[in-house]
């Protein structure tokens, strides 16, 4: 497995891409009402990349067709963007990516449209929390596979479930670059995080089991059960001094930020 550390002007250039789509996200999530429909939304999100000096990294990827990935409910991820319109209680992942120099940055959220079921606020919350507690495992010195014994630890209190089809990942001048970041428990603790390790780290978390299933549009992946499905995303590089989120917003509150880590953004 060949992992490309980053230089730190590499990931000076990448920090600038990580808020880019930080940025998009928290416009999104502002914006996103019942009566939107994800077509929408996806012309919010290219707008706002392009804005900022960036170019949408998705198309790119087998020409998905659109700029940013919409899955509702139990739609887990690479939902497309169309004329479905958003409902009070969904639970609504947004999934963006931006290139900036040539180098990406990849984020996600989770948003609860209007008034969400308890299980839902639940799933959300527990996913969110999920995202802090993988990052915070991701200390140079440790090993890749801490991060998803971390997450699954967590989640598994809760009675959900992590998938296992789909997985973070290095990033760079490629959107999906090695290694692959499980985010349930392995059976072996997998390579030493080093300095200059660039990362996505992505929880996908089921209210039900983690089996998936993608329908025949060849993208959209739902939970086999029809239970929902919350996702929370962050790029991070590994420092010296411990991970560093890269894809933090200019204003409003982070997701997924480790509480001793919060302390130190904005």
């Amino acid at each position: 497995m060949s992992v490309t550390l980053k230089s730190p002007r590499e990931i000076e250039i990448m920090r600038e891409a990580g808020r880019i789509v930080a940025n998009t996200l928290q416009e999104l999530r502002q914006r996103a009402e019942p009566g939107m429909t994800t077509k929408e939304l996806d012309r919010l999100a290219e707008t706002a990349i392009r804005r900022q000096g960036a170019e949408p990294a998705f198309p790119y990827i087998n020409d998905f067709p659109g700029s940013l990935c919409i899955s509702i409910n139990e739609q887990v991820v690479h939902g497309i963007p169309g004329k479905r319109r958003l409902q009070s209680g969904d639970l609504v992942k947004m999934d963006a990516g931006a290139i900036y120099k040539g180098y990406h940055g990849d984020a996600a959220i989770t948003v609860g449209v209007g008034s969400l079921s308890e299980e839902a606020q639940r799933l959300l919350d527990v996913t969110d929390q999920s995202l802090a507690i993988g990052i915070d495992a991701a200390q140079p010195g440790a090993h890749l596979n801490d991060i998803g014994a971390a997450i699954e630890g967590y989640i598994s209190r809760f009675g959900f479930s992590a998938v296992r089809q789909y997985a973070g990942h290095g990033i760079g001048t490629r959107l999906h670059e090695e290694p692959s970041v499980a985010h349930y428990r392995q059976p072996a603790r997998g390579m030493v995080l080093r300095p200059g390790m660039v990362l996505t780290i992505e929880p996908m978390i089921n209210a039900g089991t983690y089996d998936t299933i993608t329908l025949n549009d060849g993208w959209t992946v739902v939970t086999r059960d029809r239970r929902l499905s919350a996702q929370f995303e962050h790029t991070i590089a590994i420092t010296e001094s411990g991970p560093e989120i890269l894809t933090l917003p200019d204003v409003g509150e982070a997701w997924g930020v480790p509480k001793e880590m919060a302390k130190r953004v904005h």
